[in-house]
């Protein structure tokens, strides 16, 4: 039985922006984060949920970690 991706909310991304930049996000469905492309991060979504903070953002240019 595949494992099938939870999706974000469409109405939720819409009111979504970059704490950092108050710019408009980008959702990446495969890889489960919300881009930043003004900020260059990458916010993970985690059981569905964003989240929203800095320190927990990876930066575009590093790869993205594995899932524990």
């Amino acid at each position: 039985m595949a494992e099938t991706i939870p999706q974000i909310d469409p109405k939720l991304l819409e009111i979504l922006v970059c704490p950092l930049t108050k710019s408009p996000l980008r959702y990446d469905r495969d890889a489960q984060e919300l881009i930043s492309d003004q900020a260059g991060l990458a916010y993970p979504i985690r059981d569905g949920i964003p989240i929203m903070l800095v320190d927990e953002a990876r930066q575009i240019d590093q790869p993205k970690a594995p899932a524990p």
